[in-house]
């Protein structure tokens, strides 16, 4: 199945300074959202097979426009995580079907690598209902600088019969990040916690 997108939306954040201290290099995250049909939305079905697959096309293309927003090459994102809400006629493993099954492995091949789950979170919702994208570094779970989310929303989105679908990356962690634990030049990189 190809998904069925009504629109495509790249979001870029850059935090050049945090509590009047400079932060050098900015910090710096992108999102890509994409507004598809809900070939499910208003009847229950058992077989979800047709989202899993958007899931696999979707998590390759809004990887890659979000790296290219960053101006980066994939294996230099840091961070990673995806969500996904769906409109009032679609239910939450709409969104799980998307996210989870088949998304992880193309957006992994767009950064070069991903030892680490990729966060996500999923809800239902009207139009201009917030995302809130978890992110977590990409090799390694555990590195405590790279805890992050990224908000996000578009206006008219999802409707009724939608679901918004959006991967995040980060070309770094938190600005000015303190409170301790595995740095990324700790990273092992082996098992995706450490």
């Amino acid at each position: 199945m190809k998904a069925r997108i009504r629109k495509i939306v790249t979001v870029v954040d850059e935090t050049l300074s945090e509590m009047g201290r400079p932060v050098d290099p900015p910090t710096r995250r992108a999102a890509a959202l994409a507004v598809i049909e809900n070939p499910f939305a208003g009847c229950y079905v058992e077989d979800l097979s047709e989202l899993i697959d958007a899931g696999e096309e979707l998590g390759g293309l809004l990887a890659a426009k979000a790296v290219a927003a960053l101006g980066i090459e994939g294996p230099a994102a840091e961070s990673y995580g995806k969500a996904a809400a769906v409109g009032e006629n679609g239910e939450l493993e709409h969104a799980a079907a998307l996210l989870h099954p088949k998304m992880g492995a193309p957006v992994r091949k767009v950064l070069g690598k991903g030892a680490a789950l990729i966060p996500s979170s999923k809800k239902r919702g009207g139009p201009g209902v917030v995302l809130d994208i978890p992110l977590g570094h990409k090799d390694a779970a555990f590195v405590r600088s790279h805890f992050d989310g990224m908000e996000v929303r578009i206006c008219d989105a999802p409707r009724a019969n939608e679901i918004v679908v959006a991967v995040a990356v980060t070309d770094s962690g938190r600005p000015l990040p303190r409170v301790g634990g595995l740095t990324k030049g700790e990273i092992k990189g082996e098992d995706g916690l450490r």
